[in-house]
């Protein structure tokens, strides 16, 4: 295999891109991308991919649209950049990077969780501490030099970033020993052009519609692993790196009515494949040092990930409320036990955005450069709380819905002459609502709980932060502060032996 320094992107202008310039990338690319069974040449084109293609495309100029709260001055250049690049030195900062994300969020009621945004706040942590990258002897100071440019060529070509962190799961007694693991990703040799890289990871989401993928820590690696510890970042187009995606969820050929929300959101995710992939010098961020692997929590990446996944999944918390609302309203369901429901799902919103404004409001700088992070304490929580809350959101707007969500005319049924009038008599709604308003929501919901895109949704919502389990574990081993618990026990116990 040869390297490649090929960039997807175009480089005739710099700054946040448009939706046209972000397609024309991906036209121009020649990627191995696999989709049932098909090699696709054209993700821009083609019935599976296409829908989420141009949703994708709405969000960078949804960037433009909302400038005054998408785009911020690049320090050095001074050029629009997206604020999901952002190294915030402020509160104010902090604030504006929040509202930002909400904005772009919103161009996907949240549904999609590995919008450009998310890898671009992972980079930001990443490029924050370059000193954690260069190790504690400097020996990475390459390695660290090279990442802090990357990231600068995130923000100022607008890339569209995937990433694969999770080893593939082959036998799960001896997975995690890692050494010897010859399925996992790792380094094979090197060539005059860089290193040489085999085996597979998981899970790239937004693979089809990426310009580049990166390659990062994610579970601590043991002694020995070095051929494991390994960082970087290639085009798509790079040869040897291969793409098989999952079954497509995106109906193709439907009428967007009848799926509104599988024909747009279908982000798709990829078993990622190395096959003997030149990685060039210039993109190595870590090559076998598994101490600087494993210290990347000091970057403080981690917090800036959680902040904005839990501000995406805000927005699909109250696009779920506002659905299920509408759906109780449309069928005049206001009885006791649909109200406890619809409470339950303002409960999730309200803890929350409260989560979110608390992350803010005790945000801090930290303490050797200045640079400020959103609150940890405020925001771990939901890494479990989510991943119980959202699938829980569905039960509810299937309960809600029930028979209904079955008996939904589609687009063509509404527009025969002969089925609309039988339709208008006897599939309306509760106070004057029609059938075909009738039929666009309780479509819509069940493109939400009970469609291919439902069901992978529910997936990853359940793990794309780990599961809750896990996250309540490290929680609570780790992560929480117990000193005020401690006291009350002791008083307590002070009291009872007086």
């Amino acid at each position: 295999a040869t390297g490649s320094n090929s960039s997807t992107t175009s480089t005739s202008s710099m700054g946040a891109r448009t939706g046209a310039e972000f397609l024309a990338g991906l036209r121009a690319a020649d990627r191995a991308i696999w989709v049932d069974g098909e090699k696709i040449d054209d993700v821009t084109s083609h019935p599976k991919l296409s829908g989420a293609a141009h949703t994708l495309a709405s969000v960078f100029d949804r960037q433009h649209a909302c400038a005054d709260e998408c785009l911020f001055p690049d320090p050095e250049t001074q050029e629009p950049i997206n604020v999901s690049h952002m190294l915030p030195r402020s509160r104010e900062d902090l604030r504006f990077r929040n509202s930002g994300l909400t904005r772009l969020s919103e161009a996907t009621m949240g549904l999609m969780g590995r919008t450009p945004d998310c890898m671009n706040m992972k980079f930001s942590g990443f490029a924050s501490a370059p000193s954690v990258w260069a190790g504690a002897d400097n020996s990475n100071e390459r390695g660290a030099a090279n990442l802090v440019a990357y990231q600068h060529k995130l923000a100022r070509e607008d890339i569209a970033l995937t990433h694969t962190i999770i080893q593939p799961t082959v036998d799960k007694r001896t997975d995690s020993s890692i050494v010897g693991n010859q399925v996992t990703i790792r380094k094979v040799g090197e060539t005059a052009e860089g290193i040489v890289v085999r085996g597979g990871r998981v899970l790239a989401t937004l693979a089809p519609f990426a310009d580049e993928t990166a390659v990062y820590p994610a579970l601590p690696l043991p002694p020995g692993a070095e051929d494991y510890a390994l960082a970087f970042a290639l085009p798509l187009d790079t040869p040897g790196l291969k793409f098989l995606c999952r079954d497509a969820a995106s109906a193709p050929g439907a009428d967007p009515f009848d799926r509104p929300l599988s024909s747009r959101f279908d982000e798709q995710d990829a078993f990622c494949i190395f096959d003997d992939v030149v990685v060039p010098w210039d993109r190595i961020f870590i090559d076998g040092d598994v101490n600087i692997y494993n210290s990347m929590h000091l970057t403080g990446f981690a917090i800036n990930m959680t902040s904005q996944s839990t501000i995406r999944a805000l927005t699909k918390l109250e696009f779920a409320y506002g659905l299920a609302t509408r759906m109780a309203e449309m069928i005049g369901d206001h009885s006791p036990a649909t109200n406890d429901m619809l409470g339950e799902v303002a409960c999730y919103v309200q803890v929350t955005r409260n989560a979110v404004e608390l992350s803010i409001e005790h945000g801090a700088a930290r303490e050797h450069d200045g640079a400020w992070f959103p609150h940890g304490p405020a925001l771990d929580p939901m890494r479990a709380l989510l991943a119980t809350w959202m699938p829980r959101v569905n039960e509810i707007i299937t309960l809600i819905g029930s028979h209904n969500l079955l008996t939904t005319p589609t687009r063509r049924q509404l527009d025969d002459p002969e089925m609309r009038p039988l339709i208008d008599e006897m599939l309306h709604g509760a106070d004057g609502v029609t059938a075909e308003d009738r039929a666009a929501v309780f479509r819509m919901a069940w493109d939400f709980v009970g469609s291919g895109l439902a069901g992978r949704g529910f997936l990853y919502e359940r793990f794309y932060l780990t599961s809750a389990t896990r996250n309540r574990q490290m929680l609570h081993q780790r992560g929480f502060d117990r000193t005020r618990a401690n006291a009350l026990v002791d008083a307590m116990l002070a009291l009872a032996r007086r």
